[in-house]
């Protein structure tokens, strides 16, 4: 081969190293309540928009005209606090979907959804600006305090070999031996994890040996990216991610 040939030749980039630590947070049930502030922050600012000034004894309230923006926003949050407290997984899903489904084609053989659309069609709830804010700004507050602070107040650690539960305030924290230690995600719950939580799940953990436990960490985000990192982790031994990392920056 000769040198022009040599030249022309590109090296190939280096792998990057495969991760050597997935760091899990167990999320509170609160941060499925973000449709509850979104939806409050849209219909504030439709009513800021196309709002009516509109007189209540001495004060003057900036409201919408139409009463399908209370009627959407009571919906919205009756249906996140239904789904942010039943649980539904695997199979029952199934029978909830088959139960919707056979409950909407009943409806339609009696004849009822015109009945049903009538009722709703007379429902009026009214809700201004000032309350639409108030109340979202007040549920985006303690959404925030969750996800940004408190969540992050309890952790578990994968490292080659190790699993580090830490806890920031109180309980220190407890090292685990992955030697044997299963981990696998339970099924997913389909009103939270599908409809609210963008691919959340629950991580469950079984250790083996002197400290055998079995626990639960839940609501973990993006859980199908890392339990993949954090099965290999566990199957590795603590001395193998000096190796690894040797080998990746090592030649080719």
């Amino acid at each position: 081969m000769s040198v022009a040939q040599l030249d022309s030749v590109v090296a190939a980039p280096p792998r990057a190293a495969p991760p050597q630590e997935v760091v899990v947070y167990s999320r509170s049930s609160l941060f499925y309540w973000w449709p509850v502030w979104a939806i409050g922050y849209v219909l504030a600012l439709v009513t800021y928009l196309q709002g009516e000034q509109t007189a209540f004894n001495e004060a003057v309230v900036l409201m919408h005209p139409s009463k399908n923006l209370g009627v959407i926003y009571t919906v919205v949050f009756l249906l996140v606090l239904l789904m942010t407290n039943v649980t539904v997984r695997g199979i029952a899903s199934l029978t909830v979907i088959i139960t919707v489904l056979a409950l909407t084609f009943l409806f339609a053989y009696l004849d009822w959804w015109d009945n049903i659309f009538s009722a709703v069609s007379t429902l009026a709830i009214y809700m201004n600006m000032g309350f639409d804010i108030f109340f979202s700004t007040s549920v985006f507050i303690l959404w925030a305090s969750a996800f940004f602070l408190f969540d992050r107040m309890n952790y578990w650690r994968f490292r080659p070999g190790q699993l580090i539960h830490e806890r920031v305030f109180g309980g220190g924290a407890q090292t685990y031996d992955t030697h044997g230690m299963s981990v696998a995600k339970l099924r997913d719950d389909l009103f939270r994890h599908w409809i609210l939580g963008f691919g959340s799940g629950d991580l469950q953990i079984a250790s083996t040996g002197a400290r055998k436990e079995e626990f639960t960490v839940p609501n973990v985000l993006s859980i199908g990216s890392k339990l993949q990192v954090i099965q290999r982790l566990v199957s590795m031994k603590p001395d193998e991610s000096r190796s690894v990392v040797t080998a990746a920056g090592g030649p080719a």
